[in-house]
């Protein structure tokens, strides 16, 4: 990996640069008013490192005008944040708290103030316990009382808004959460994980429909994509690498631009699909006034041995990895964006939303010198770089994260933050990526 040093100018003069956050991860749930989350209890249950959980975090509830402050003196245009819903609907539905509603006016107007574009997701993975209890994303009410929290938001806030993402990572959300077991509520069923897939993508659709209805803002949806490589040319390997990419990355992507769902997925997923889910294929591939893509690594999938679906294993190439195993891979970012306009559309614009790397950063007399994530961040803008070159409207670039936070099912273990976080005092360090960018954008 060799990152040559990139500049603001190499990119258009509209191409914007931006930090982003969650609000599970930085605001701290018991500043403030706010119900309890599935996360919350998923903690509880032991799913996360030492159980630790989002009740602090960052204190961003207290400490958000300097956090606005550091985004701005770092040269960037623009912040990428989420609504906690159980801040504004403790219980999933029902009246909005006043309490909820005004801080995230203070933010919105603060960045406004700065100079800084709000970019607003919805939904970073924050459901309220109440609605977790009757089903959660299993059930197709969850989907129709999100659509009701978007239109409070959208009501509230769109006309200062530069964007709405209704849903942050949807495979996260389905397949992480409920096949695979890692994120909340932790669960381990096939069943599960297909409904929960098909209903992510309801909620968006009707998301966007209640966005529509209240406001003229800039909507659309922010997916991840991790590249499947692959080492062999055996079917079995092939069959394991088609569907990982079948499920992590085209599931989503194929719903939205194309009204259908990926054949060699569905072979297995139609028993478990809920009854009459193509009926809602219309309000999901709705237009999308943009596409945001989160983008961190790649993994070798093989065909594991069990005869079980999904049939397949991952191992790591030798490339540099994070602290959190994950291979650096910028090709991948520029394979996915290429793939984006070529295969979906050629003029949507596209935002990375999400890119960055974990490491385990200390601060040394008062710095934290973490040369590692700078080059991450050169090497990657250079593959965003690329893309624009070869024609895909790419728009704009997020780091993340702004701050070191809580990382959900690793808890305080992983820093993602070009601005360091002591977790016991609240003191923000800038890092020298923090420096590095503003270099970039400032110079």
């Amino acid at each position: 990996m060799s990152g040559q040093h990139i500049s603001r100018q190499e990119f258009p003069d509209d191409f914007i640069f931006g930090a982003a956050t969650s609000s599970y991860q930085i605001e701290g749930t018991k500043l403030g008013t706010a119900g309890p989350s599935h996360w919350d209890d998923f903690a509880k249950r032991g799913g996360t490192v030492n159980n630790s959980n989002g009740d602090i975090a960052c204190a961003h509830y207290e400490k958000w005008p300097e956090d606005l402050d550091l985004i701005k003196n770092a040269g960037m245009t623009a912040y990428r944040f989420s609504t906690a819903w159980p801040r504004i609907q403790p219980e999933g539905k029902g009246k909005p708290l006043t309490d909820g509603l005004d801080f995230y006016d203070k933010v919105i107007d603060g960045c406004l103030a700065r100079g800084l574009e709000p970019h607003l997701t919805l939904y970073h993975w924050e459901l309220p316990l109440a609605l977790s209890e009757k089903g959660g994303w299993q059930t197709g009410d969850t989907a129709k009382y999100f659509a009701d929290f978007a239109a409070i938001i959208a009501g509230r806030y769109g006309d200062r808004l530069s964007s709405i993402a209704t849903i942050n990572e949807p495979w996260c959300v389905a397949w992480l959460s409920h096949f695979l077991g890692h994120h909340a509520p932790g669960l381990t069923s096939l069943e599960a994980g297909v409904k929960s897939m098909h209903n992510i993508l309801l909620a968006h659709g009707l998301g966007m429909e209640a966005i529509r209805n209240e406001c003229d803002v800039n909507a659309g949806i922010v997916l991840n994509m991790e590249f499947g490589a692959i080492d062999s040319d055996k079917d079995e390997d092939i069959r394991a690498r088609d569907l990982f990419d079948g499920i992590y990355n085209r599931w989503f992507i194929d719903a939205i631009f194309k009204g259908t769902y990926p054949d060699n997925v569905m072979e297995y997923f139609a028993p478990h699909m809920p009854e009459g889910w193509q009926e809602d294929m219309k309000a999901i591939s709705q237009p999308i006034d943009w596409l945001g893509l989160n983008y961190y690594t790649r993994n070798f999938i093989s065909d594991d041995g069990t005869g079980v679906f999904p049939f397949a294993k991952s191992h790591k190439g030798d490339l540099p990895k994070t602290s959190m195993n994950w291979e650096i891979y910028p090709e991948g970012l520029e394979f996915f964006l290429n793939r984006i306009s070529a295969e979906y559309s050629k003029d949507i614009p596209i935002y990375v939303t999400e890119n960055g790397m974990a490491w385990h950063d200390n601060v040394i007399d008062g710095n934290v010198e973490d040369d590692l994530r700078c080059e991450f961040f050169q090497v990657h803008l250079e593959a965003v770089k690329s893309a624009i070159e070869n024609g895909v409207n790419v728009k704009g670039y997020f780091a993340w994260s702004l701050l070191d936070n809580f990382e959900w099912a690793f808890g305080y273990e992983e820093r993602f933050g070009i601005v360091h976080v002591d977790f016991e005092t609240q003191e923000r360090t800038p890092k020298k990526s923090y420096y590095m960018l503003q270099n970039m954008l400032t110079s």
